[in-house]
């Protein structure tokens, strides 16, 4: 089979390498289509060679699990809690250290993908009918999402502040407003973006040069967000997210920081008496991976107008470019049996 193999930044390469053999309780997955994170850009948090890509959705080619049958359309989750660990128990799955050790073999960025026993069992999800292949990539992306919001405790009628645009941004606008956000704004320095936000539900869309926890407070009778959300690691943003965030708000670090990252704020200020909340999120569990499946299917995220490009496997660093230029391109899809 053809795989994409990661070996720096700028280097990446197509290779030959044996199908996998599932195993007792696992599955071979024919996948269709794959995703790029921008995760997967990240030069300081990749170490090559390496086949990445965890965005996948496909057909079961082989089955040896009584569950899941050969021909079964599927989407799989790379990472996957042990459910009984101490973390697991405090509904805290993503700190899991059975997540963090579980992966696709070799990675989605290939023609096929042997998927291992505990993953099957617990992060394997049957894709109805009516949602495609490359729809079904954004079930994982989605899932993160939700379990951000969840921590944030962002509530109905809420004012939630979105800064970034990019792929993670705009699935944030969308979910915001399907669990009832009253008001729904987004930053970003590509008006490009911002055009394509006001399209997917944003309420009001802002240059991310401009003063934007002033322009947010203007939108919201005088107050500032009830939930920022950041989804940008540019430096300038975290304290436009500090800023903008109103008494008893929560600020959800969605996305690691540029370089070292330093909290641009006075304590006293901003927490006591505020009653703020600083949050960070990180994966998802199955418990998120089944609502964003179910809110793909029932269209209350439209995510089929996020996809700019779609990219046979051996365009796969071109498709790294495009995500890491961050212009006007969103997500970017790998076929690895070629472009449909």
């Amino acid at each position: 089979m053809k795989v994409a193999v990661y070996y720096g930044e700028g280097d990446i390469r197509t290779e030959d390498r044996p199908v996998p053999e599932p195993g007792p309780g696992e599955v071979l997955i024919k996948v269709l289509a794959s995703g790029i994170c921008g995760s997967d850009v990240m030069g300081w948090y990749r170490r090559g060679p390496v086949v990445l890509g965890h965005e996948v959705a496909g057909v079961l080619e082989l089955s040896r699990h009584p569950a899941h049958p050969p021909g079964q359309r599927v989407v799989a989750a790379h990472h996957v809690p042990c459910g009984v660990c101490h973390y697991c128990l405090r509904g805290r799955e993503t700190v899991c250290d059975t997540l963090r050790s579980t992966h696709f073999d070799p990675g989605g960025f290939a023609q096929y993908l042997r998927l291992p026993a505990i993953n099957t069992q617990r992060g394997l999800y049957v894709l109805p009918q009516e949602v495609s292949f490359e729809e079904g990539t954004f079930v994982e992306p989605l899932a993160c999402v939700l379990r951000g919001l969840r921590h944030a405790r962002l509530r109905v009628l809420d004012a939630v502040l979105v800064l970034g645009a990019g792929v993670s941004g705009l699935l944030h606008v969308q979910a915001a407003k399907a669990l009832g956000a009253r008001v729904v704004a987004v930053s970003d320095p590509q008006p490009w973006r911002l055009r394509r936000a006001l399209q997917l539900g944003a309420d009001a869309a802002f240059d991310a040069r401009e003063d934007v926890p002033g322009l947010f407070r203007k939108l919201n009778d005088s107050r500032g967000a009830d939930v920022v959300v950041l989804t940008t690691g540019a430096p300038q943003a975290l304290g436009q997210a500090l800023e903008a965030a109103d008494r008893g708000a929560a600020v959800l670090l969605f996305a690691p920081t540029e370089g070292a990252g330093q909290l641009p704020v006075e304590l006293n200020e901003f927490f006591w008496r505020q009653e703020r909340m600083l949050i960070s999120s990180y994966a998802a569990g199955p418990l998120e991976h089944r609502q964003a499946l179910e809110f793909i299917r029932s269209g209350k995220v439209r995510v089929k107008e996020m996809i700019t490009h779609r990219l046979p496997l051996q365009e796969t660093a071109r498709g790294f470019s495009l995500v890491r230029q961050a212009g006007e391109s969103l997500k970017v899809i790998i076929e690895p049996h070629g472009v449909s």
